[in-house]
């Protein structure tokens, strides 16, 4: 068993700052966690739980686990934080801890945050929350992260991420992910004709049942915006959407242009995924089958743009209703075609508000319609979102 123990360099940050604590002492209630998944706390660790290997996009067979822990406010805004826990990594299992700071009124993307050394944030923040991931092969090994804390500090260079002006779009190739049944890297059970997406990096995955990362998929006619809860296809460490300079493998890489597609297309990696893996299609995100077959209309695999709406700023409503999804209208009426859906938490992009049909929904009775594409429509009843100028 590999355990892993803070640094000495932690040691003196703790004596020389206000310690922050994510959780409480062992002999008292398991540390405050706001969303879990086959993670248990056994009175002093977070432990894997005994969910049995889930059925992935990656077609990689592990149990995982995954749990965010409450955020934690700082007294005063930090460029940079140390985070400190232990571990224990047994027969081949993993166990990290990633951190995301309130950046402009939203969540960053989780980042690796490495025991007892500094991880920058991609902007300044008095607000931050940590996350535990834990996987092992199908059987045996039950991987823990224990005594898991953070606490600003000032020693660290600048990490090269940031919020864009405009959120990142990359034509990628699109596949069906299918799996009904199955259960997604978040937690989620996929149901028929389920609405989301995957993509190939835990970085921008969101909590089961969040929108927070989410992306909007367009073909030439239609748009899809689906919440990101699962991970692949392919790979699972291949944050595309990000700078070469900071994606956590393949930095030789252009930002945009998944791994799966440059050893499909150029044989880059020797044409294999992270795993070793010849790769048999380009794919840069999956689509479950609701996204797929309904709010596209597709009828095989194929090209998309895809934006990834987290990394960049701009007028941002979120889709509010139980389940299922919202149809996307060509025009500001219910009598208007369909011309794409958004899945049940996904965030959409607001471009302006016009009036048209007055409905009734989550938010009320309102005749304001959102535009979230050229062409696309939304009824403001169904989208918890502010006000925005007239289109």
């Amino acid at each position: 068993m590999r355990i892993t123990r803070p640094t000495k360099l932690a040691a003196c940050l703790v004596t020389a700052l206000t310690l922050l604590t994510i959780g409480l002492p062992s002999s008292a209630a398991p540390q405050p966690v706001s969303n879990s998944t086959n993670v248990r706390y056994d009175g002093s660790r977070f432990v894997l739980g005994d969910a049995p290997a889930a059925i992935g996009s990656t077609e990689i067979r592990q149990r995982s686990g995954l749990a965010e822990l409450t955020p934690v406010r700082f007294a005063a805004p930090t460029s940079a934080v140390v985070a400190n826990y232990s571990t224990g990594t047994p027969d081949g299992s993993s166990a990290e801890v990633d951190v995301r700071a309130w950046v402009n009124d939203r969540w960053s993307e989780w980042t690796p945050a490495t025991a007892g050394t500094p991880t920058a944030l991609p902007g300044a923040s008095d607000q931050v929350q940590l996350r535990i991931i834990v996987s092992a092969p199908p059987t045996g090994a039950q991987p823990w992260v224990a005594d898991a804390t953070v606490l600003p500090t000032d020693k660290v260079a600048p990490s090269g991420m940031s919020i864009q002006a405009a959120p990142l779009k990359s034509r990628v190739f699109a596949t069906r992910e299918g799996l009904v049944g199955g259960t997604t890297a978040n937690g989620h059970v996929i149901v028929n004709r389920d609405h989301f997406v995957a993509l190939p990096s835990r970085r921008g995955l969101a909590s089961n049942g969040s929108g927070n990362y989410s992306v909007k998929v367009c073909t030439a006619s239609r748009c899809a915006f689906e919440p990101v809860w699962d991970v692949g296809p392919w790979n699972t460490k291949d944050d595309y959407w990000n700078p070469s300079a900071t994606r956590e493998m393949w930095k030789d890489l252009p930002q945009g242009k998944p791994e799966a597609q440059a050893a499909y297309q150029d044989g880059y990696n020797g044409g294999k995924d992270q795993f070793g893996r010849t790769v048999a299609n380009p794919a840069g995100i999956d689509l479950a089958d609701g996204t797929f077959w309904d709010a596209l209309a597709l009828t095989n695999n194929a090209w998309v743009d895809a934006t990834y709406l987290w990394t960049g700023d701009g007028g941002r409503g979120t889709v509010s209703i139980t389940s299922g999804y919202l149809n996307i209208r060509n025009a500001a009426s219910s009598t208007g075609a369909i011309v794409g859906m958004a899945g049940k938490s996904a965030q959409v992009t607001v471009e302006c508000q016009t009036t048209g049909q007055s409905v009734t929904g989550s938010q009320g009775t309102s005749n304001v319609w959102l535009r979230v594409h050229p062409g696309m429509y939304v009824a403001k009843a169904w989208i918890s979102a502010g006000t925005f100028g007239a289109c």
